[in-house]
């Protein structure tokens, strides 16, 4: 094969190359990937996301994947590497994207209900009636990294002079709000917390029965949910994901499904100030260096 035959096939090869990158790329461009925090079990986030997701690719002509993560950590490494362009997270998660991006990650909005979230604390038994019961006792939290289900109500707990290496007989992680009410139905916990809107929809469902497990005590409110995207999406796409989630309205029917799925009154404006109240109670309980 002569030297012009072979510089004359590099080229093509060269051509194909770049343009097969090029399609890559443009079809990349066109699937919007949403992902959350893996705080319910993974059919019950699935379900709340789908009619979401059908929602999102109305509004922004893009194809939406949902990407499905194992751990609260895979969703901040997954942004921070451009692996996601959106997600929902708690509280203390955004602040660990945020850290882990460089500041870059921008919170868009947030439900309503998340400028005043809460925590359950709930037990079984019957000889447990304040927090102040429970030294001594089994305690059940969420997954570490949880801001609802771990890291605001230790922060509390402290602040009500427990702390639950010393004062509990053991401490365990559930690794998900509907988990740890498992827990404490089974009597694999004397007691636990999740948060107020996983705890709603369980009783709403007949999930649990709140004649055997019972919330006795409520954590003060604090900010917590939102969804954040990546830093370097197009402004025109941030702008189009935020007003997308701003009309969302559950007094207009083809909103109403939605809405109840993701346990919201409204979604409001977020910002990243919200969030430095966390950021400091991560930081005195050690979370962050």
């Amino acid at each position: 094969m002569s030297s012009t035959t072979l510089r004359r096939l590099a080229l093509k090869v060269a051509f194909a190359c770049a343009a097969s990158a090029c399609f890559t790329s443009t079809f990349a461009a066109d699937v919007l990937r949403v992902s959350a925090i893996p705080d319910e079990a993974p059919t019950e986030l699935q379900r709340k996301f789908a009619p979401l997701g059908k929602y999102l690719e109305k509004e922004t002509g893009l194809k939406v994947s949902f990407v499905p993560v194992t751990d609260y950590a895979a969703v901040v490494e997954s942004l921070a590497t451009k692996k996601l362009d959106l997600a929902w997270l708690g509280g203390f998660t955004f602040v660990q994207a945020k850290i882990r991006t460089g500041g870059t990650a921008i919170p868009i909005v947030q439900r309503e209900e998340d400028a005043r979230f809460t925590s359950k604390y709930v037990t079984a038994d019957p000889a447990i009636k304040t927090l102040a019961d429970l030294k001594g006792k089994t305690f059940a939290f969420g997954a570490p990294s949880s801001t609802s289900g771990s890291l605001m109500p230790r922060f509390f707990l402290q602040q009500a002079g427990l702390n639950p290496e010393k004062d509990f007989k053991t401490v365990a992680y559930s690794g998900a709000h509907d988990a740890t009410v498992a827990f404490v139905a089974a009597g694999k916990a004397d007691a636990g917390v999740l948060n107020a809107s996983v705890w709603d929809k369980l009783v709403e469902l007949k999930k649990v029965d709140p004649e055997k497990v019972r919330v006795f005590a409520t954590t003060p409110p604090y900010f917590d949910y939102n969804w954040t995207v990546r830093g370097d999406l197009d402004p025109a796409l941030i702008k189009k994901l935020t007003d997308a989630f701003l009309k969302l309205d559950p007094n207009n029917p083809e909103h109403k499904e939605i809405m109840a799925l993701q346990r919201a009154s409204k979604f409001i404006p977020s910002k990243k100030e919200n969030y430095d109240g966390i950021e400091q109670a991560a930081r005195s309980a050690g979370l962050l260096k």
